[in-house]
């Protein structure tokens, strides 16, 4: 194999490690409670609903006032996609991986990671964490 061809299929260190999130005004109170490995949404004021993802306005009603609560980090996987193949390069040695949406026991949806075995629709789930190179963490989930 040439010098070349080897070079080409290394794997720098900024190539293998997951991507990380910006925190943005709206969401950083959500990356900073990730810090504590605390699991934090937005609830409006007006309608009492839960806000996923974070912004400045609830999509439900409209309303300004959203205030932050920890939740439970307890839910049921909602639906699965498994992944043999890796998104990113840093994924390559936790294949295969499921992509799922777990409903929240407080009533919100999230699309998260689960590593290992992967899960089926309706099985119980717990919040996890990945630890992030700058403190934070980023919630996975994990069967119950």
């Amino acid at each position: 194999m040439s010098e070349k061809r080897v070079n080409e299929n290394r794997v720098s260190q900024q190539e293998s490690s997951i991507p990380v999130p910006e925190p943005s005004a709206a969401s950083e109170p959500f990356w900073a409670a990730t810090r504590a490995r605390e699991l934090h949404m937005q609830r409006c004021a007006a309608c009492a609903r839960l806000v996923w993802y974070p912004r400045f306005a609830c999509p439900h009603c409209g309303h300004d006032q959203l205030d932050w609560e920890r939740l439970s980090g307890q839910g049921v996987v909602y639906a699965v996609s498994v992944h043999h193949r890796p998104a990113l390069p840093a994924l390559a040695d936790k294949v295969p991986y499921a992509v799922v949406l777990v409903d929240l026991a407080e009533g919100a949806r999230i699309m998260s990671t689960m590593f290992g075995q992967p899960p089926r629709v309706g099985d119980p789930v717990t919040v996890a964490w990945a630890p992030l190179p700058d403190g934070r963490n980023l919630p996975t989930f994990e069967l119950s």
